[in-house]
């Protein structure tokens, strides 16, 4: 029998999980520690300690004599920016739009999620888009949802609004993997309309909160629609 947890654990989950199911948004204030000292029948030192965990993992940010705030997901910068795709081609001064070829949730097990590191615990959302600028393809995206780390995907309008943008306003996340590569354009090339073998550019990414999968995206472009560009110092 596993060791019952300890009740600081409980308490970060609980606030936790209401962050990641968009029931609390950034801005809201958390429950007041003497809230959540009567709510949970515990010491202020054991909040505190459950509050400290949310504001370590970027998730809160204490304010003294406030109180709690959820915070505003953060956009790591790298040496290589992969930027929001409407966002990108708005700033080009390119009408954006959106069309959603594909969307299924997947059981546990499904041979598809085991590109996400670890195996997620629960079922996962799968998306096919296409992004479009002034009506033409832009990029076609292949994203998978860890539905036990963000459950509110579930029911978001992917038709609408793009997923990356989706997650990036929702989803905190503490780290990320960028792969990129070159391919041919293969099964996307009726999307894209191009042909099969177009040379085009591939980019993966995979993020986690903590050690759990959020979610993988591949997004292949052909070559005449994206360039990589880093800019850097000798410091790094």
């Amino acid at each position: 029998m596993s060791a019952a947890r300890p009740l600081y654990q409980i308490i970060r989950s609980a606030i936790e999980g209401r962050i990641m199911a968009g029931e609390l948004h950034p801005g809201d204030r958390i429950p007041a520690e003497h809230e959540l000292m009567a709510r949970y029948g515990c010491s202020r030192m054991t909040v505190n300690k459950a509050l400290s965990a949310l504001a370590s993992a970027g998730l809160i940010a204490r304010q003294r004599r406030r109180g709690s705030f959820v915070t505003q997901p953060r956009i790591h910068m790298a040496a290589l920016q992969i930027p929001d795709i409407r966002e990108e081609i708005e700033k080009r001064g390119h009408a954006y739009a959106l069309r959603l070829i594909a969307r299924e949730t997947l059981d546990l097990g499904s041979a598809r999620g085991a590109v996400l590191r670890p195996a997620p615990r629960g079922k996962l959302l799968a998306l096919r888009c296409v992004h479009l600028a002034d009506g033409r393809p832009y990029a076609v995206e292949d994203r998978l949802i860890s539905l036990a780390s963000v459950p509110a995907a579930a029911d978001a309008d992917f038709a609408e609004t793009p997923p990356g943008s989706w997650l990036l306003a929702h989803v905190p996340w503490t780290e990320a993997e960028h792969r990129i590569t070159a391919v041919a354009a293969g099964d996307a090339a009726a999307l894209l309309a191009v042909p099969a073998d177009k040379p085009c550019l591939a980019l993966e990414r995979w993020t986690w909160r903590e050690t759990e999968s959020i979610t993988w995206v591949r997004t292949v472009f052909h070559g005449d629609n994206f360039d990589l560009t880093a800019h850097f110092t000798a410091q790094g």
